[in-house]
C-alpha cells in the first residue's frame, strides 16, 4: 500500500510504536514488585530496545476525526510481548509549537500525540507464561493505565485470575480487578515427588494385629 510511505502515516505509526511500547511495557520497579497474584500487563518483560511491529490486513487513517484504525487479525509484538484482536483503533491529537493543530488544517505538518488506543475483539496479551484476554482494552496514554473489560482471563502459569474489569496503573503498579465476582486459583508452591525417606503410611498398624 503506496499510503504507507507517506510523511502522515510514518509519523503515525511511529507515534502508536512508542506509545504501545510504554502501555504494554511496566516500568522494572513495577514488574519485580509485582510478586503476587498473576498479571500479564504489568508483569511484562523490558522490551524498549526492541523495534514494535505492527501487522493488520488493512489501516484506515482520518485525518479529520484525529484517528487511524487496524482491521483483521491485528498483530503487535515487541521483544517477547505480543498482542492479538480484531480491531485496534488509535486517537491521536496533532502539535504545533505547543499549539494544537485545526483538524480542516491539511498535510502532514506537527508531532502527532497518542491520546487513546482501543483494542477490540478477542484481545489477547501474551509475554512468555503470563498472558491476558478480555473482549477489549483501552491504553490511556494520559493516565498511563490500561484496562481490560468483558470475560477477563489473567494468567501465569498455573495461577489463574478471572473477573469483568482489570485496571493497572503502570506508574504506581497498582492493579484492580472490580466489575463483579472475581475468582483465583493461586498454587501455594511447587510439588515434587514424595519423599522416599517418608514414606506414607498405606493403613493403620492397628489393623495389621
Amino acid at each position: 500500500m503506496s499510503a504507507w510511505a507517506t510523511r502522515p502515516w510514518r509519523a503515525l505509526l511511529a507515534a502508536t510504536a512508542i506509545a504501545l511500547a510504554a502501555a504494554l511495557c511496566a516500568d522494572d520497579a513495577s514488574a519485580q514488585k509485582n510478586q503476587g497474584p498473576p498479571n500479564a500487563l504489568q508483569g511484562f518483560s523490558q522490551n524498549r530496545d526492541e523495534p514494535v511491529k505492527i501487522r493488520a490486513a488493512s489501516l484506515e487513517l482520518r485525518e479529520k476525526d484525529k484517528m487511524a484504525t487496524f482491521t483483521g487479525d491485528v498483530h503487535v509484538l515487541q521483544g517477547d510481548t505480543e498482542m492479538h484482536c480484531k480491531v485496534l483503533v488509535v486517537f491521536y491529537e496533532e502539535e504545533t509549537g505547543g499549539r494544537a493543530v485545526k483538524a480542516a488544517d491539511p498535510g502532514p505538518g506537527g508531532d502527532r500525540q497518542i491520546s487513546r488506543i482501543e483494542a477490540k475483539g478477542d484481545v489477547v496479551v501474551v509475554q512468555k507464561d503470563q498472558n491476558a484476554t478480555g473482549d477489549r482494552a483501552t491504553f490511556n496514554m494520559r493516565e498511563n493505565t490500561v484496562t481490560l473489560v468483558g470475560n477477563v482471563v489473567v494468567t501465569r502459569g498455573t495461577d489463574v485470575l478471572r473477573g469483568q474489569r482489570l485496571t493497572v496503573d503502570l506508574t504506581s503498579g497498582v492493579s484492580k480487578m472490580d466489575g463483579g465476582r472475581v475468582d483465583g486459583i493461586f498454587q501455594a508452591g511447587p510439588r515434587g515427588p514424595p519423599d522416599p525417606r517418608n514414606p506414607v503410611e498405606k493403613s493403620n498398624p492397628a489393623e495389621k494385629r
